[in-house]
């Protein structure tokens, strides 16, 4: 089986559970550390002509993180496309198990169970907390609805105001996202990198929880330590 990733954390499920079964994968594609492929460029500008060269007998992809044309050029050149959409931990455990037996793969692997796992152990949250969550800035953009990110957040206790929103990302003026009194703001470092220095300074009368992107906005082995992960970063801001 040979297997190109167009998605970072696909990429990284691939190759935890399927080690040599990728050969090629996005230049954004940094997990595992080691992982020595043919890189085929960006998640959103692939190249289609390298891609091709390497005769994969699969492309992975997102409907969210790919383009369309794109995905339909690797049709048109005979390339089989599966397409995953994750907008929930459910989703992602139910494309996760998909995609991992299109690659080859003859059983669930240990890891993912291990992330169902965690998840199902968590207890109810002891109170829930309101948030926004910028994605983005300049502009400001922040979680709408049916996001992943989203749904994590949920099951740890936080809220984000916007989750009703028309848009999946909607891009909110810094003054309406301060006016809108979140207990909390999460800034994670992907995709926008939000670090101590930049991004809780727009938000001087409210804790800031910086929080691993990957550890919020990956569906792979990633999801194991999530729940840990996370709701440390979220408690430390309440402090």
């Amino acid at each position: 089986m040979r297997v190109v990733s167009l998605v970072p954390s696909l990429t990284e499920a691939v190759a935890a559970t399927l080690p040599g079964v990728l050969v090629g994968a996005t230049d954004w594609c940094s997990r595992p550390a080691d992982l020595d492929v043919v890189r085929v460029g960006g998640t959103k500008n692939p190249k289609v002509d390298r891609i091709v060269a390497l005769a994969p007998d699969l492309v992975v992809a997102n409907e969210e993180e790919n383009r369309a044309p794109d995905l339909d050029a690797l049709r048109a050149a005979g390339i089989e496309v599966l397409v995953t959409e994750v907008r929930s931990l459910p989703q992602a455990f139910a494309e996760l198990t998909r995609v991992l037996a299109a690659c080859g793969s003859a059983g669930r692997p240990r890891w993912l169970e291990e992330a169902e796992a965690a998840w199902s152990r968590l207890p109810e949250p002891a109170r829930r907390t309101t948030a926004v969550v910028p994605v983005w800035r300049r502009p400001w953009m922040v979680l709408g609805r049916d996001t992943f990110a989203g749904d994590v957040l949920a099951r740890l206790g936080v809220d984000h105001l916007y989750a009703d929103h028309d848009e999946r990302y909607p891009r909110i003026p810094l003054q309406e996202l301060r006016a809108v009194g979140p207990d909390l703001v999460v800034l994670p470092d992907e995709p926008y990198r939000f670090t101590a220095d930049d991004g809780p300074e727009a938000f001087p009368d409210l804790p800031c929880a910086l929080v691993s992107g990957r550890h919020l906005t990956w569906y792979g082995p990633s999801l194991v330590r999530a729940p840990r992960v996370l709701g440390a970063a979220l408690r430390a801001a309440h402090g």
